[in-house]
């Protein structure tokens, strides 16, 4: 399994800290969004947002970065400073 956790207004949005998707259904993160958007077209509707940043194992990454079981996928909107 990976664990997904979301942070910030995308975890208001979706009502939900985190979830788990399967290995077997997603071999990178855009994959693990897909997995997510088959849940709910809400879903499907805030994780296709272009902006959104995703880190892998707290390490900052993009769409295409491959993840296995035991990973942690982290999705949030991007942060401004002030």
């Amino acid at each position: 399994m990976i664990k997904v956790i979301f942070f910030a207004a995308l975890r208001e949005q979706l009502g939900c800290a985190g979830t788990e998707v399967s290995a077997n259904n997603a071999s990178t993160v855009a994959e693990v969004k897909d997995a997510l958007g088959e849940k709910d077209e809400d879903w499907k509707n805030y994780l296709a947002n272009n902006s959104l940043l995703c880190a892998v194992n707290h390490q900052m990454v993009q769409g295409d970065f491959s993840v296995k079981s035991g990973d942690e996928v982290a999705f949030f909107p991007p942060v401004t400073g002030g």
